[in-house]
């Protein structure tokens, strides 16, 4: 029997794994990269430690995946999060599970993971071309190959893993969508997600590279009064607004911003309740009683926020602590346990971590992830229209996508 022909576009995490299985089924595989290195993108995921998966079973990572989760069912199923475990151990790769069940490597490298996998697609025979995709071959409704800078590829069946458009340095430039355009795809709207979200208050800029660990972020809609997130961690002021790992996951749960319909709400004190922080307090003033109060916060809180602070506040720079009324020590509470910041748009969708939109769900069929509209086209990975919230989930759509690609593509 001769083993069929298959090309892989793209050898980020849903290519690589797609190419490895599809010649463990006995397909002839050549896989295409433009960069000079694979896995460009999974080597920045996790702060370069690689949020492999999360250690979940079906139904919570379906919750956790807020556009077109169900369109996963088959995928997930096929190749779960403990497959993906399974998977990475097998090859040699030691894992472990923190907080939120993230899965990471024993070395916290993301490099290992990419080594991994590297080794994974040539040990199964994979060969890989450092070309550039221009357009599918297509003919009669069917895909016959790819038209590259160097030189046309022909196939069986071709494999669209080509990314999003976020991180376009990874070589994430949107590429895939035309692909699929080509073969008569509908591409919903692209918008960033996972992304560092802009504010119009300017004092953000004055507390540009602050970073806040150990505090609790709640982001509101302001018409409703709604708590639409809420965390506890880290976070980081930015000259355009906020970033770091809480705020990247509350962007996910933001599908739109009309300007400043949202409030970042942040507790600068979450381990004491109002009570006790009215205490501490008492004792910073009591401590400082003849100084200015704008000289007696440094033990409470980091100093390029102190200024921020005590302008909301409205008190005198000069008032001497001993003279700081009951009233306005409250309302010193009120701000420390309610900082605000206004939210008024997304940085730009090259500075998000992934790309919400993408290939059209309803025009893939789920079982197999091949075309409906092109006979021996296959699409995995952040291509398609499927995103999710932080936590190593979007890795695994990835993972379990491209995994019944390479399937369906060799048999």
């Amino acid at each position: 029997m001769v083993s069929k022909k298959v090309l892989v576009v793209g050898a980020g995490a849903a290519g690589l794994i797609a190419a490895g299985t599809a010649a463990e089924y006995g397909a002839s595989v050549t896989l295409i990269e433009k960069n000079r290195r694979v896995g460009r993108k999974i080597m920045i995921t996790g702060k370069g430690h690689c949020n492999i998966t999360n250690n979940c079973d079906v139904q919570t990572f379906i919750r956790n995946v807020p556009v077109n989760g169900r369109f996963l069912y088959s995928a997930i199923n096929r190749f779960s999060p403990e497959d993906t475990i399974g998977f990475f151990e097998s090859l040699g790769l030691p894992l472990k599970t923190e907080r939120g069940n993230r899965v990471f490597p024993v070395s916290e490298r993301a490099v290992d993971v990419v080594d991994t996998l590297r080794e994974y697609v040539l040990n199964s025979g994979v060969k890989i071309v450092n070309d550039t995709a221009v357009a599918l071959i297509l003919e009669n409704g069917e895909a016959l190959g790819v038209k590259c800078e160097g030189q046309s590829y022909y196939a069986d069946s071709v494999i669209v893993c080509c990314g999003g458009k976020s991180y376009p340095l990874t070589g994430s430039t949107g590429d895939g969508y035309l692909l699929a355009k080509q073969a008569g795809h509908t591409v919903t709207e692209l918008k960033p997600s996972l992304v560092p979200l802009e504010s119009s208050d300017h004092e953000c800029k004055s507390m540009q590279g602050l970073s806040l660990k150990n505090v609790s972020l709640k982001i509101i809609n302001k018409n409703s009064n709604k708590e639409l997130y809420s965390d506890f961690g880290e976070m980081l002021f930015t000259h355009f607004g906020i970033s770091g790992p809480m705020v990247l996951s509350a962007s996910s749960h933001i599908r739109d911003i009309p300007p400043d319909t949202y409030t970042a709400v942040i507790d600068l004190k979450p381990a004491l309740d109002s009570e006790q922080l009215d205490r501490r307090l008492q004792n910073e003033f009591k401590a400082n009683s003849n100084k200015d109060v704008s000289n007696s916060f440094s033990k409470l809180l980091p100093k390029k926020i102190i200024v921020p602070v005590l302008k909301r506040w409205g008190v005198p720079f000069d008032k001497k602590c001993n003279a700081v009324t009951r009233e306005e020590r409250h309302a010193l509470c009120a701000i420390l346990k309610g900082f605000t910041v206004p939210i008024s748009g997304f940085r730009p969708i090259e500075e998000a971590i992934i790309t919400s939109g993408g290939v059209k769900t309803d025009e893939i069929n789920p079982k197999t992830m091949e075309s409906k509209l092109a006979a021996g086209l296959y699409f995995a990975g952040e291509v398609i229209d499927c995103d999710a919230y932080t936590g190593g989930f979007n890795l695994q759509i990835a993972w379990s996508t491209g995994r019944l690609a390479g399937e369906n593509a060799a048999i």
